[in-house]
């Protein structure tokens, strides 16, 4: 059985919500400190981003805009691998 795509799934970790989103992982995760969210559900320890609630989140003005990567910064070949897996 295929490992699920990002696309698929509902809930993500916040590391694959940073990548898919195409979010900063350390100005995301300085988000999720701030307290709990409406985008978040917690496992036990572990914090899961709900994918629609969080796609609801980001449409918020300037909200996107806050959390983007700059993309100047950043090893091209490093993203291309983290996109693969």
């Amino acid at each position: 059985m295929a490992k699920p795509t990002l696309a698929d799934k509902d809930f993500l970790t916040p590391t694959e919500a940073a990548v898919f989103f195409k979010l900063s992982r350390r100005k995301f995760y300085k988000l999720l400190e701030e307290g709990p969210h409406n985008f978040m559900a917690m496992y036990g320890e572990r914090k899961l981003i709900i994918k629609n609630d969080f796609i609801n989140y980001l449409a918020q003005p300037g909200v996107k805009e806050a959390l983007a990567r700059d993309e100047r910064h950043i090893n091209k070949k490093r993203l291309k691998t983290q996109n693969l897996a």
